[in-house]
C-alpha cells in the first residue's frame, strides 16, 4: 500500500488521491506494473482510460491484448485527446474509483500533435498536460498515469519526430513534478525515483540522507 502523506492517515486510498507517474522505454513492463498496482490499490473499483486508437492492424491487436489482459470488472473510458474530462467525469461517477489508470501519456501527446495545426501544437499539449495534472489532483481516488521516455535513443531524423520528443519531455516533468510517486521501469523492475532523487546542493540521494539525519 501506497504510504499517506505526513500527518494523514486515510481509511481509503480515495481520501489520499494521489497522483502517481510510471514511465520507462519501450515494452520495460510500464503498462503490466501499472494493472498490478491498479489492482492491488482499486480492486474491481478502477477506471481505465485508454488513450490509444485503432488506426491499423497492428495497434488494433495491441488495443486487444491490453483489453485481454485487463479484469473484466474494470471499466474503460477512450480518451484520445481529452484525458482531463475522462479523469474528471470517472471521479464524480456514483460508484466513485478507488484507482484511476492512464494508458498512456505517450499516445495523448501524439494525438494532440497531429489533431490540428503543427504550430499550435504546442500550445494545445501545454493546455491538455496542465488539465490533466490539475484533475488528478482534485480527483479523490489514486490516479495512475503511465508514459514513456522516448529522448533516450537516436535523435529523430525529422522535424515532427523532434518536435514530439520534446513535447512528450516537458510533459512527462510536469505530471512528474506534481506526482506523489514516480516510478521509472528498467526491464521489468521498478524503480523510484523520487526516493531516489538528488536534492539541489546534495551529492546524494535525499532519501539516503533523510536516513543518516533520522538515525
Amino acid at each position: 500500500m501506497i504510504p499517506p502523506p505526513d500527518g494523514c492517515e486515510p481509511e481509503t486510498l480515495e481520501d489520499m488521491g494521489e497522483l502517481i507517474l510510471i514511465t520507462g522505454g519501450v515494452r520495460c513492463g510500464k503498462s503490466r506494473y501499472a494493472e498490478q498496482l491498479a489492482g492491488e490499490l482499486g480492486g474491481d473499483r478502477v477506471v481505465y482510460i485508454a488513450t490509444a486508437e485503432a488506426g491499423d492492424d497492428e495497434m488494433r491487436a495491441k488495443i486487444d491484448a491490453h483489453k485481454a489482459a485487463r479484469p473484466a470488472s474494470w471499466s474503460t473510458l477512450e480518451a484520445p485527446t481529452d484525458v482531463a474530462a475522462a479523469v474528471t467525469d470517472a471521479s464524480a461517477r456514483p460508484d466513485a474509483p478507488r484507482v484511476i489508470l492512464v494508458d498512456c501519456l505517450t499516445m495523448l501527446v501524439s494525438n494532440l500533435l497531429l489533431v490540428g495545426d503543427e504550430e499550435t501544437a504546442a500550445a494545445r499539449v501545454e493546455r491538455q498536460v496542465a488539465a490533466v495534472r490539475d484533475a488528478c489532483l482534485r480527483s479523490p481516488a489514486g490516479v495512475i498515469v503511465v508514459t514513456n521516455e522516448v529522448g533516450w535513443g537516436i535523435v529523430p531524423a525529422t522535424t515532427l519526430g523532434r518536435r514530439y520528443r520534446d513535447l512528450l519531455g516537458a510533459a512527462n516533468q510536469t505530471l512528474a513534478t506534481s506526482a506523489a510517486r514516480v516510478y521509472l521501469l528498467v526491464a521489468g523492475i521498478a524503480v523510484d525515483c523520487k526516493a531516489l532523487a538528488v536534492t539541489p546542493g546534495a551529492s546524494r540521494p535525499a532519501a539516503t540522507i533523510d536516513r543518516e539525519t533520522a538515525s
